[in-house]
């Protein structure tokens, strides 16, 4: 058994209420900190169990249990990052991530921004960051799983209340096969 840490952003609950943290409680989320920012509730866990994945299902199912309208929006940390982010996510510092970047420092290769290109700041996938550092052994093959499982749990939170959204792949896939 590991202590995993990961935060749930929530729909459906505007303010604190007494009645909602003893609710968590009693679905057994006795190991989350029930918080707000600019009116958008988020749950920080402190989960122990044998793997990240079971942990953030685990506590998914328990928060969607205890009312209908609660849904779980997505899990932080998010797979979005800027260069302050992975520097933080890395305990370096800023311009060492930045020279990284610029092919300055290491193999020259680091992963191709996901957006940003014509902003003033560039966002890049953790995921594919963290496969990038994996190779380069700068972290381990955990830290490389959970940013993955991360990735794919926030992917299903965000379609799956969207019953159009496979149809439309498969065709934008046969498209893209012709072209």
């Amino acid at each position: 058994m590991k202590t995993y840490n990961f935060t749930l952003v929530l729909l459906g609950i505007k303010e604190p209420s007494e009645a909602f943290e003893n609710a968590l409680f009693e679905v057994g989320c006795d190991d989350a900190t029930l918080s707000f920012r600019n009116l958008i509730a988020y749950l920080d866990f402190d989960r122990e169990v044998a793997s990240f994945e079971k942990g953030v299902i685990s506590a998914i199912g328990q928060v969607e249990k205890i009312n209908p309208s609660i849904r779980v929006k997505r899990v932080e940390p998010d797979d979005l990052v800027t260069i302050s982010e992975i520097a933080f996510r890395l305990n370096k510092s800023r311009e060492y991530i930045r020279l990284l970047t610029e092919g300055k420092r290491g193999k020259g290769d680091f992963p191709v921004p996901i957006s940003g290109i014509s902003n003033k700041s560039l966002i890049w996938s953790w995921v594919n960051v963290a496969k990038w550092l994996r190779e380069n052994n700068l972290i381990d093959d955990e830290s490389l799983e959970i940013g993955q499982c991360i990735a794919d749990i926030n992917h299903i939170l965000f379609y799956r209340s969207d019953h159009t959204v496979n149809k439309r792949i498969d065709n934008l896939k046969q498209l893209l096969s012709v072209a």
